[in-house]
């Protein structure tokens, strides 16, 4: 019931008591009635919503339909767009302080002709999405039984039924995504501060830990150029470059970047003359060259396709893997050939070239061929190239040339371009007859040693042998072979090994034959997959393959593209971060202009080499360590039931530092996970905390989707690092 308005009564004087006396009981009167009517009207209280705080689409889903107002004489009593006059006996979720809930639940009136749409989180959720509102003015309801669903989705159902207390998975709805019983400021318990390092804006934990790096025994192989993670992971922010803007779209990215978001000069002084980068008024630009191909990378790669036609740029060759990549010109004009190339380079004195990639949206990683294994499985590059890389191959028994041994799927090819192919000094020509010793024991055949003229300079190219004859006939076991015992997939903290792996024979063994050409390679099972083989679903492995690309094509083209308010074509850079088969990643091709890498546990089961077979790339990594990035490097995070794996063994406050840091400001995070897991760590909460802004909520059947924002806000105070100050 409303309050009346009262109309404005005057009082007119009069000498008469009889006036007088009839007035005041008529104002007596009024204040009864006016008693009476205020204290009836707080039978049905208001709920104010407030709005202004950015959220779109936030959802949230009570347990039972029943509690729902749906009669249609409700759905007409809404007042305004920002205010929704409930039953506080009706919908629970309002019973909590309202200053709590401002910004966790709305319900919006039904609309008998809205629009349906998916949100497929177990493969028949509901949308109902209300038609004829603006474009940021978003607060949906999600109910039980409302709109359209997908139909029988048994085929997919296992994979979200985890948890292991069946008695959960009754169908109710769970009423949001924070937790009740969470009151208060969320920066109650997450106090943010600014991490002060000497990194600055730049900070990245394990490879700016100067305290571990200044007490390494020797730096001589590059150990200081290697991760070393603090014991504590840091858990305050990194701070943001001042000026900072939104990244540049790709493609224009790939050409150039505002200069404020990576402000460093010294690649653009050092080697401007080379074509690598260049400051132009607020942007720095890359005009596609290189050390070796200063008139353009296409050319570059135009020529290596004429002098090795088998190399198939974008059918054969989908996966390459380019050592030294300075800016990664190389990587960025091979997407022309539809080749997906992984860029590495050490975080050292080419100031911030592994960070001029990702922001200009071309893959990368801060990594070096020093004394471990790179985070890859074996036998799953396509192609490995060096440009001047500066490695020195030869040293140690050709320890960091059998580590591209490992990595070459057999039949892959080695493409080196250095100066002591075409130079003639005594120092490369040292060089140059130690590679030759060192790849002719490797069994590496010479396709092919030419001169580029245009930009004169030479490149070698190399093929790693299919079968083991070469190997059997050998007249010297050197390099040897790796022990038996020796898994050529184990990478993570493994040191290196002067070995190399026998070429697998079994038509049954990964590496035994080459992948399809790209791009049936992504959608088909592998021909290693064996039926006989179960799944990480539990499923045989080839149709819990099938089947994981199928749900996530349907997730993505239901939910994601429409359902979430992404803006996808500010979308580039993204980042699985428990990928199983590479399913999320494969779906999103249809879009066009992303790139994902893909996150395999190093304690889940071995799917990445499943990944890179379908013509896709990834790393193993543990995420209770800090990821190989720079700041602000990912546009697009997606979490699938992370949380539900590292709860119980790492800091997760750090975690959540850990992805305000890869994640660019605007960027977004997709959290999938047990709703039960998620109240229990608090995930929303702590993204809240952080200022970060809601696009969507949603559960179901013990199961949630949160859709955040991340947003400019940073911290007041300083929490100084003292291991990463020099």
């Amino acid at each position: 019931m409303a309050l009346g308005k009262y109309s404005k009564v005057d009082g007119r004087k009069s000498s008469s008591n009889y006036c007088s006396t009839v007035t005041l009981v008529a104002f007596v009167a009024l204040c009864s009635v006016g008693v009476w009517m205020m204290a009836s009207s707080f039978i049905v209280p208001f709920q104010n919503v407030d709005t202004s705080n950015g959220n779109k689409n936030h959802i949230s889903i009570i347990e039972d339909e029943n509690k729902v107002i749906n009669d249609k004489s409700n759905e007409n009593s809404a007042t305004s767009e920002d205010t929704t006059t409930t039953r506080n006996s009706d919908v629970k979720q309002f019973e909590d302080n309202p200053a709590d809930l401002q910004d966790e639940a709305t319900k919006k009136k039904e609309d008998e002709e809205s629009k349906a749409d998916d949100i497929d989180l177990e493969g028949g959720e509901t949308r109902s999405d209300s038609e004829g509102r603006k474009p940021g003015e978003e607060e949906i309801n999600y109910q039980e039984g409302k709109g359209t669903t997908n139909g029988d989705n048994s085929d997919i159902k296992k994979k979200f039924e985890e948890n292991d207390n069946k008695e959960e998975k009754t169908g109710s709805f769970s009423n949001e995504i924070l937790p009740s019983g969470a009151k208060g400021r969320e920066e109650d318990k997450f106090d943010w501060k600014v991490c002060n390092v000497s990194a600055g804006c730049d900070f990245i934990p394990c490879l700016d830990n100067l305290e571990a790096i200044k007490g390494l025994p020797t730096t001589k192989h590059y150990e200081h150029r290697e991760r070393h993670c603090p014991h504590d992971p840091p858990t305050c922010l990194v701070p943001l470059p001042q000026g900072y803007q939104h990244p540049i779209h790709w493609p224009a990215s790939r050409e150039k970047i505002w200069y404020h978001n990576v402000p460093h000069t010294t690649l653009a002084e050092v080697k401007g003359h080379q074509n690598w980068v260049k400051v132009s008024g607020e942007y720095l630009t890359f005009p596609g060259g290189g050390t070796q191909f200063k008139h353009g990378a296409l050319h570059y790669i135009d020529f290596i396709q004429e002098i090795v036609g088998d190399i198939g740029w974008g059918n054969h060759s989908r996966v390459v893997l380019d050592v030294g990549c300075g800016v990664a010109s190389f990587g960025g004009f091979l997407f022309d050939k539809d080749v997906l190339t992984m860029s590495l380079a050490p975080k050292d004195e080419h100031e911030a070239q592994v960070q001029f990639a990702l922001e200009r949206g071309i893959p990368a990683l801060s990594a070096v061929m020093g004394t471990h294994r790179l985070p890859f499985p074996a036998r799953v590059f396509d192609v490995v190239h060096c440009a001047r890389c500066r490695v020195p191959w030869h040293i140690q028994d050709g320890k960091l040339l059998l580590e591209v041994n490992r990595l070459l799927r057999p039949g892959g090819f080695f493409i080196w371009s250095a100066t002591p192919i075409y130079k003639k000094k005594p120092e490369d020509s040292e060089i140059w007859e130690a590679m030759k010793n060192l790849t002719r024991s490797m069994c590496w055949e010479v396709k092919s040693i030419s001169k580029d003229k245009v930009n004169r300079i030479g490149v070698a190219v190399y093929q790693k042998p299919v079968s083991n004859e070469c190997y059997d006939t050998r007249l010297q076991n050197h390099p040897p072979f790796c022990k038996e015992s020796d898994d050529p997939n184990a990478a993570w903290k493994v040191g290196l090994q002067a070995c190399m792996h026998k070429i697998p024979t079994a038509a049954s063994v990964r590496g035994s034959e080459w992948p399809e050409e790209w791009p049936s390679r992504m959608e088909k099972p592998p021909f290693w997959l064996l039926s006989s083989e179960v799944g990480v679903y539990g499923k045989p492995a080839p149709q819990d393959f099938t089947v994981d690309y199928q749900h996530w094509k349907r997730v993505v083209t239901k939910s994601y593209i429409t359902g979430l308010g992404i803006n996808w074509s500010s979308v580039r850079n993204v980042m699985d971060m428990r990928a199983v088969y590479g399913g999320f990643a494969a779906a999103l091709q249809d879009i066009g202009s992303v790139w994902v890498m893909n996150v395999v546990l190093v304690d889940s089961p071995d799917t990445l080499p499943i990944i890179y077979e379908r013509g896709l790339f990834g790393m193993y990594h543990d995420w209770c360590e800090s990821f190989s990035s720079y700041p602000r490097t990912y546009d697009l995070l997606h979490a699938d039931h992370l949380f539900s794996k590292i709860k119980t063994k790492c800091n997760m406050t750090a975690l959540f530092a850990e992805i305000d840091r890869l994640l660019r400001p605007e960027g977004i995070i997709i959290i999938r996970d047990d709703i039960e897991i998620m109240n229990e760590v608090e995930v929303e909460k702590a993204l809240r905390s952080m200022h970060w802004e809601v696009q969507l909520t949603f559960s179901k059947d013990a199961q949630g989707l949160l859709c955040m924002k991340k947003t400019m806000w940073r911290p007041k105070d300083l929490q100084t690092l003292a291991y990463a100050i020099a």
